[in-house]
């Protein structure tokens, strides 16, 4: 996440995600040029990731835009990881019974040399058994 900057400066927000999978690697997004990792949350003893929902800005037409600000993801006990602050998307459906998040696909927006940059404008979350 690249933090926000004051006055006329171009944020960009979220600029990846990273999924630590119970100590047999990680699948990380594509990652923007900008921003540092958060410290990462973990679920539960016994527990994965079901679902998420994904804070994102509205457009400003001419104002700097960011999309993505923050991920929030629900364990499948019902802890919350990450940033809920500020308005938020709705939760993405639930994985299926005795399914979690195994995977991540991204979209991420190449730096726009002198346009307004927005960094992660897109996560889907896949299940599996």
């Amino acid at each position: 996440v690249e933090p926000h900057k004051e006055f006329f400066w171009d944020d960009t927000g979220l600029n990846g995600v990273r999924l630590l999978c119970d100590n047999r690697g990680q699948a990380t997004s594509s990652e923007g040029p900008h921003g540092t990792w958060r410290q990462p949350g973990s679920c539960p003893a016994r527990q994965w990731l079901v679902a998420f929902r994904l804070r994102v800005e509205a457009l400003r037409r001419l104002w700097d835009n960011t999309a993505a600000n923050a991920v929030a993801a629900i364990c499948l006990g019902g802890s919350v990881l990450g940033d809920c602050r500020g308005p938020q998307g709705t939760w993405s459906l639930p994985c299926p019974p005795r399914a979690g998040v195994c995977g991540l696909r991204t979209h991420l927006e190449q730096p726009q040399r002198s346009g307004d940059d927005t960094g992660l404008n897109y996560l889907e979350l896949y299940c599996c058994t």
